[in-house]
């Protein structure tokens, strides 16, 4: 009878849970594809040199593929943008995990920053590009892709004024703001001066201590 009830309800439980469609699976499969070919190619050649052609042969599909998941290439930059923005929103988050000075936690964070976004500049270049110019919506969504590295840059900033470093008055916001221009202008450098991380590295952490300089606590 004890086993009956088990094997019942063994059997119920199992038929209680969803089933995996095999469609759902090889779409999903499809987009991880698609998603990756477009992000080799964008780093590669940036937004306007990659086509919707390029990248469906680069996952070694059909364009309909790419189209069944995506409803052009502007939506399919975004995609790539959210992937790449969490991705660099973890390496913030590594860089600034330090025992050290608030000038020198962000400087660590933008430094991690770096070492991931300059292996792919034109990808970096184009999503830069494209922020100017896209829609109003799609500039919201933007910026929710990139609210975790402003949490994460604010939080540093709060510490420094929890541990009297900083004035308790700073414009918390605007400061976490300032530092992440300052990350974007220096691809400037590495764009046009083809400056590496060993030239970033010891600019970051002046900048750093420049735009502080005026915040500690007396």
């Amino acid at each position: 009878m004890t086993e009956t009830v088990v094997v019942a309800s063994a059997t119920a439980e199992s038929e209680a849970k969803p089933r995996v469609n095999r469609r759902q699976v090889a779409k999903a499969r499809t987009r991880l594809k698609v998603l990756e070919a477009a992000r080799n190619l964008f780093a590669e050649r940036g937004y306007d040199a990659a086509t919707i052609r390029d990248i469906a042969k680069g996952a070694g599909m059909s364009t309909g593929a790419v189209f069944a998941n995506f409803q052009d290439k502007a939506e399919l930059f975004e995609a790539v943008f959210a992937e790449e923005m969490a991705a660099l929103a973890e390496d913030f988050a590594a860089g600034i995990a330090i025992d050290d000075t608030t000038a020198a936690r962000l400087a660590g964070g933008l430094t991690a920053g770096y070492h991931r976004a300059l292996d792919h500049l034109p990808l970096m270049q184009a999503m830069v590009a494209r922020s100017w110019f896209q829609p109003e919506d799609a500039d919201k969504r933007v910026r929710e892709f990139l609210a975790p590295i402003m949490s994460a840059l604010s939080e540093v900033l709060q510490a420094g004024i929890a541990k009297g470093e900083l004035r308790q008055d700073i414009d918390v916001a605007m400061i976490a703001r300032m530092v992440w221009d300052i990350y974007l202008s220096n691809f400037r450098r590495a764009a046009f001066d083809n400056w590496g991380i060993e030239e970033l590295t010891p600019l970051v952490r002046k900048q750093m201590d420049a735009l502080l300089g005026g915040q500690l606590a007396k």
